[in-house]
């Protein structure tokens, strides 16, 4: 079993899934700082001053102190329920600059996979020639046809 286990570990897809998840998880927290220390902070000025991270709205007053309170954690730490929707808008920013971001990678990605599709495919034509006879893709430097036995030098 540790033979299998070891086995299971050591596939490239593994290791390739695990060092892509270890970058996601930094990447995502590059994204969250983008959006709750550059980006909204000016939205919020632009807006009079609204801070989006302490938007909420207090179902429940707390035990310990009955409100109002001026920020989302002193609620929370005076045992109020609260549903926090700026924090859940800043989350939406987040996953939607992620997904921005992602999208850019990935075209870069596939038109740089073009590109070289393209060139071994213009490296491939280049090395082959068509036979007048029976339209088949043949070597550049043969003489005869491999599928038709044509003489190709007439």
């Amino acid at each position: 079993m540790i033979e299998e286990f070891k086995k299971f570990i050591m596939r490239g897809n593994i290791l390739d899934m695990a060092i892509g998840i270890v970058i996601g998880a930094s990447f995502t927290k590059i994204v969250n700082s983008f959006v709750e220390d550059i980006l909204m902070p000016p939205i919020g000025l632009i807006l009079s001053g609204i801070d989006f991270s302490n938007i909420f709205i207090v179902i429940k007053k707390g035990i310990s102190d009955a409100g109002p309170y001026t920020s989302i954690e002193a609620a929370k730490q005076a045992g109020a329920v609260v549903i926090g929707f700026g924090v859940f808008i800043n989350t939406i920013i987040s996953f939607f600059i992620t997904a921005l971001a992602i999208f850019m990678i990935i075209k870069i990605f596939n038109k740089m996979r073009e590109k070289m599709v393209k060139k071994e495919k213009e490296e491939k034509e280049s090395e082959e020639k068509i036979c007048p006879y029976c339209c088949s893709s043949v070597n550049i430097k043969a003489v005869k046809c491999p599928h038709c036995t044509s003489d190709l030098n007439k």
